[in-house]
């Protein structure tokens, strides 16, 4: 890491920091740039707005904090400065990510000056803004031939709970759509000040609430009646100009305004995670264990890889189990004609990924199905799995003549929670709370109550939901098939049964 120029030995070494914009919500429309800075990442500082599918994508190892500012939580300015240059002497790479740009009402130039006076290097990664987006989310777009040729963005955030200093009569002298941000608060002072300075009472008004998000909704009205509609924040008003327009596109997805909580730390976390949430839902995240290297830092596992072709069959029951085996082979001309069966269809795209082919998928993604379909011996089978895990599949091949060798892959290594870090949403009567393994429910309850989860409990198969009631937890949801896509239709075909659930108006959104 280069110093700036005249700093002596004694001068602070800095990384850099990144004023990222996190766009408006939807994570799609997150900048390439501002995902690969969050992939390796050190430490993310972000902002209240910042939705939870866009944290989702830090490292792992990423230190995340918050410094959101929310009612009755103020954060200061200054301490968000300092923060971001002692992070930064502590860290290669700090993404401080805001909502929408950082330039725009982000008060990321203030920060950039901070930097700059201090010697901290820093790059700045615009996003897209919410003063754009959002309306165009809405049905509106800011410019519109024959309707407005401009627009101008402004705040309508008040100081301290004083009134707005904005120049009300050149704003109306303008002619152009009025473009406000975090107004909510202050909507009929708006109203009042525009039809004031010679506006048209009349003036066509749209409210888009967390616009671009499955929550989003929208309220059309106009400038006379603005301070009396039930908007809520946070929302993005557009006034004049071309806010009459309605190109209505956008309608919130199936599972709009559900919030599940997804038990799981590792690659099928995100397989389910991203099926949910193309769907609508929002996740929480609260993954009860993590993948590590098995007891032996791997090392039955490379000398299986190095004599694979000398097997008959290589079986994988999980996503985890071909990620760790198949992405050690060097040459996979190397597995010669050895077959491959697959648990579950999830675990058989993983295998075909690495343009390998599946000779085996049992209909039902579990061991008993595997072991009934397997054809009977004698030869030699490879099992690397999860170092702990159940024997239903060798006990069940040896009997058919085969002979198994068991090969620790990983480990799931639990995740024990302190007091402060238990996440109070997971007793929140209106989640969904899934659980994928008799692993995950077992890490579970060892950092949360059961007897306080009052929301839907969501299986993926039958061992898990014995897993689940043996601790006292009343499963609703099983899968039909017992893999991710299988939980999130099982998800789906529940809340569609459930039409009086109202999603997208959930409690607490």
């Amino acid at each position: 890491m280069s110093r700036t120029s005249g700093e002596t030995s004694t001068e602070p070494r800095y990384g850099t920091v990144y004023l990222v914009g996190s766009g408006p919500g939807d994570d799609g429309l997150l900048t390439l740039r501002a995902a690969e800075l969050l992939a390796r990442a050190d430490v993310v500082v972000y902002d209240y707005l910042v939705d939870s599918s866009i944290l989702a994508r830090c490292a792992k190892t990423a230190r995340r904090i918050d410094v959101g500012k929310r009612p009755n939580r103020p954060t200061n300015q200054d301490e968000i400065n300092e923060l971001l240059v002692g992070l930064a002497a502590q860290h290669e790479v700090v993404v401080r990510l805001k909502g929408g740009d950082p330039f725009v009402f982000g008060r990321g130039g203030e920060e950039a000056e901070v930097l700059l006076t201090r010697g901290v290097p820093f790059v700045v990664v615009p996003g897209v803004s919410s003063a754009i987006a959002v309306p165009a989310y809405g049905g509106t777009p800011v410019t519109h031939r024959g309707e407005s040729s401009g627009f101008v963005v402004v705040t309508g955030h008040a100081q301290r709970g004083g009134h707005l200093d904005l120049n009300w009569n050149a704003l109306c002298g303008l002619d152009m759509t009025i473009v406000v941000l975090m107004g909510v608060a202050h909507r009929a002072e708006i109203a009042s000040e525009l039809q004031a300075a010679g506006m048209d009472p009349a003036t066509p008004v749209l409210a888009v609430t967390w616009g671009t998000t499955p929550r989003q909704s929208t309220v059309r009205t106009t400038l006379s009646a603005l301070g009396d509609s039930e908007i809520q924040s946070p929302a993005v008003l557009v006034i004049g100009g071309s806010a009459g327009v309605e190109l209505d596109w956008f309608s919130p997805p199936e599972l709009a305004g559900l919030r599940v909580v997804v038990t799981r730390g590792d690659a099928e976390e995100d397989r389910l995670a991203r099926g949910l949430r193309a769907l609508g839902a929002e996740i929480i995240s609260c993954p009860m264990f993590e993948i590590v290297e098995p007891s032996d830092g791997g090392r039955a596992l490379e000398r299986a890889i190095a004599t694979v072709s000398s097997y008959d069959w290589i079986i994988f029951s999980s996503v985890n189990a071909v990620k760790r085996f198949l992405g050690r082979v060097d040459d996979l001309r190397a597995l010669g004609s050895t077959k491959v069966a697959a648990i579950g269809r999830s675990t058989a795209r993983e295998v075909e990924r690495f343009r390998v082919g599946v000779d085996l998928v049992p209909p039902e993604a579990v061991g008993e199905s595997l072991a009934e379909l397997f054809p009977a011996g004698p030869g030699r089978v490879l099992f690397p799995r999860a170092e702990v895990a159940r024997e239903v599949v060798p006990t069940a091949l040896r009997t058919k003549g085969w002979e198994v060798d068991v090969v620790g892959a990983y480990r799931n290594s639990p995740v024990q929670l302190g007091p402060d870090e238990i996440d109070e949403r997971v007793y929140d009567p209106e989640v969904v709370v899934t659980f994928t393994s008799a692993s995950s429910v077992h890490s579970f309850v060892s950092s949360y109550d059961p007897s306080l989860v009052r929301g839907t409990i969501a299986v993926i198969g039958p061992i898990t939901k014995a897993a689940a009631e043996a601790e006292g937890l009343a499963v609703t949801i099983e899968a039909k098939t017992h893999d991710n896509e299988g939980l999130v239709e099982a998800i789906r075909a529940w809340c569609s049964d459930h039409s009086s659930l109202n999603l997208a108006r959930a409690p607490g959104l």
